[in-house]
C-alpha cells in the first residue's frame, strides 16, 4: 500500500466537505486519469468510506469483493477529486487566516507576470460574474485572488469566476487565455490578445461593419478598445515603435493565429496607433501598415504620463 493511516485520515477529512461526496466512484473515476473503479454499483461512492478508520476501510473494501490495493486508487480518486473539486487542490490545507503574502493564486500571477491590478471589468464577460464582482467590490485580479482564497471550503462559486480561478490554480495556459489577454507560452498579458478578445465575441456582420465603417460599431465596443488601449498603453508606444523601424501591424499581429480575426484587430487599433489607415475592404483578411511619421513625435503623443 502506498498510503498510511494518516494520509488516509487527512484525504476523508477534506473529502467530507466536497460537493462530490455522494457521486458514485465509477463516474469520478472516469474524469480522471487512471484506472476505472471496477463496481458500477451508485451505492458505491466516497460517502460509503470517509466516515471509517484506516482498518475499517480495508475490512468494507475486502468485504465487497475489492482487493488490497484497490485502498490505493480508492485514496487517488479522493485526492484527484479534490484537485478538481476545489480550485485550489493540494492548497486546500492552507488556513483562512494566511497572510496575502501568502495567497497561492497571487504567487502563480507573479510567476506568470500577470499584472495584481489588471481590471476585473476586462476579464469576465459573463453579466452575473460582473454583477457578482460589483457586489463584492472586486476591481482588479488582485482583489479577486483575495477574495478567492476566503472562499476556501466555504462557498460554491461557478461560471466565469471558478473558470479563472481553476485556470490559474492549475496553471492552465490554455483557460487562461479564455479569461485573460494572456499568451499561451509568454508570460504577462497583451494588448493585441485583449482586442482579440473582443473580436472573437463579435458577431460576423459587426466584424465586418468594424473594417468597412468602424464610425457605425456600437459604442461599447468602441470605448472598450479605448480603454484597453489606455491601459496598455506602454505596449501600444511599442507598437509604433516598431512599426516606425519598418515591422507591418500585419506582422505584429500573426500571433494572433487566426487571420480573420487578425484583420478585425487591426480595424480597432488603427485609429489608437495612428500608423495606418482604416482597411476600406469588408472582406479584407490582412491590414497592411503604413510607416509612421518621425518617431519622436509619436513617442512625444504616446509617451506614458
Amino acid at each position: 500500500m502506498r498510503y498510511s493511516a494518516k494520509e488516509w485520515d487527512e484525504v476523508r477529512s477534506a473529502f467530507a466537505m466536497s460537493i462530490m461526496v455522494d457521486t458514485p466512484l465509477h463516474s469520478l473515476a472516469q474524469n480522471l486519469e487512471g484506472p476505472e473503479w471496477p463496481d458500477a454499483d451508485r451505492k458505491e461512492t466516497p460517502g460509503l468510506f470517509i466516515d471509517l478508520t484506516f482498518a475499517e476501510v480495508h475490512e468494507v473494501l475486502a468485504s465487497r469483493g475489492h482487493p488490497l490495493e484497490r485502498f490505493d486508487q480508492l485514496v487517488d480518486i479522493l485526492k484527484q477529486t479534490l484537485a478538481f473539486d476545489n480550485p485550489f487542490g493540494d492548497m486546500v490545507e492552507q488556513a483562512a487566516t494566511s497572510a496575502e503574502r501568502d495567497n497561492p493564486v497571487l504567487k502563480i500571477m507573479e510567476r506568470l507576470q500577470i499584472p495584481e491590478e489588471f481590471p476585473i471589468e476586462f476579464t469576465f464577460r459573463q453579466a452575473d460574474t460582473l454583477e457578482f464582482c460589483r457586489l463584492e467590490k472586486l476591481g482588479t485580479l488582485r482583489e479577486f485572488a483575495v477574495f478567492a482564497q476566503g472562499l476556501l471550503r466555504t462557498v460554491i462559486v461557478g461560471g466565469d469566476f471558478r473558470g479563472l480561478l481553476n485556470a490559474l490554480s492549475h496553471v492552465d495556459e490554455a483557460g487562461l487565455a479564455k479569461y485573460l489577454p494572456f499568451r499561451p507560452g509568454a508570460k504577462g498579458l497583451h494588448l493585441i490578445e485583449s482586442i482579440a478578445q473582443i473580436v472573437r465575441e463579435m458577431p460576423a456582420d459587426q466584424r465586418a461593419v468594424a473594417i468597412a465603417r468602424l464610425a457605425e460599431l456600437s459604442p461599447g465596443t468602441r470605448d472598450r478598445v479605448a480603454r484597453l488601449v489606455a491601459y496598455f498603453s506602454t505596449q501600444k508606444s511599442d507598437l509604433i515603435r516598431q512599426m516606425s523601424a519598418g515591422t507591418s501591424l500585419t506582422r505584429l499581429l500573426m500571433t494572433i493565429g487566426d487571420p480573420s480575426v487578425e484583420a478585425v484587430v487591426a480595424a480597432l487599433l488603427t485609429p489608437h496607433l495612428k500608423s495606418v489607415p482604416t482597411p476600406a475592404a469588408p472582406n479584407a483578411t490582412r491590414v497592411a501598415a503604413v510607416k509612421p511619421r518621425k518617431v519622436s513625435l509619436w513617442r512625444r503623443l504616446f509617451s506614458r504620463g
